[in-house]
């Protein structure tokens, strides 16, 4: 089944479906996107994001943003999937309710893949039919209670991901600062290379820093910047036609030299090859 709010004065949607491979192109918007994916089967199913191919499990939850490239060239069965744009949800104004942001959306480190516990299912599928339900209102503030589940979808997710992609016993306030660090790497990576632009943001020193991540068992400040230019640079790459010397002047870098340096350095590839290499894959 599919079902879609649409607010044709705002421009805001919030989509729901049990097969989004099926359904995503029936969707009035699709491409600027906040997606949660949730393998509802008993057996596993592949997704590919930003050419890389995901695994997910039985009762496993993916979010994407409409930063990333999601293909179900490889998806062969039904995938659940909730969508909405900015319009209709934004994340950043949000956040200090939920403080999902950096943890389900938006952050630079790996994709946040969710487990549902055996305990939690039925809560999880309970909520789904509450959505199903609410689609079957139409009245004047359908959109006010689709927001609301929104809303609790993404504090339960968020409680989780805290939970298994962090430790399960965490200082809040510190998480919140690995947190905030990779929200600012997304917003600011292509004019802030130096780990110290970011403390200052965060009224930390750069040593604090470091030594949080490394306490939380998670990579470098400096490079978690790195890898995020790197992607962009990927990304540019492998969906645009733009020419290394204007990826390396968005990016940031003085000459395409510089960059083509860079990205060999992180990548043991140069722009070049790592083109040729992706062709050949298509």
């Amino acid at each position: 089944m599919k079902y879609e709010f649409y607010d044709n004065k705002l421009g805001s949607i919030f989509g729901l479906t049990d097969d989004i491979k099926k359904d995503e192109a029936t969707f009035r918007l699709n491409s600027s996107t906040i997606s949660f994916l949730w393998n509802r089967n008993n057996l596993p199913v592949s997704i590919v994001i930003d050419n890389a191919t995901i695994t997910l499990l039985p009762n496993q939850i993916v979010t994407t943003t409409y930063l990333h490239h999601v293909s179900f060239s490889k998806t062969d069965l039904p995938l659940t999937s909730f969508l909405f744009n900015r319009e209709f949800y934004c994340i950043a104004d949000h956040d200090t309710e939920v403080s999902c942001n950096g943890i389900l959306f938006f952050g630079t480190q790996d994709l946040p893949i969710i487990t549902i516990p055996e305990t939690q299912e039925k809560k999880f599928e309970t909520l789904y039919e509450i959505f199903q339900d609410e689609f079957a209102t139409s009245d004047k503030i359908q959109g006010d209670m689709l927001q609301m589940l929104l809303k609790r979808l993404i504090i339960i997710c968020t409680r989780l991901a805290k939970e298994q992609l962090i430790l399960k016993e965490f200082d809040n306030e510190q998480v919140d600062v690995i947190r905030k660090f990779n929200v600012l790497v997304d917003t600011h990576y292509k004019t802030k290379r130096k780990v110290a632009e970011y403390a200052d943001l965060l009224f930390k020193s750069p040593k604090t820093l470091s030594n949080l991540f490394s306490k939380y068992n998670q990579k470098s400040p400096q490079q978690i910047i790195l890898e995020r230019i790197t992607l962009e640079a990927k990304r540019l790459m492998q969906f645009t036609d733009k020419q290394n010397q204007e990826i390396a002047f968005e990016l940031g870098f003085n000459d395409a030299a510089h960059f083509s340096s860079f990205f060999k350095k992180m990548t043991n590839s140069s722009p070049t090859k790592y083109r040729e290499n992706k062709a050949l894959v298509q």
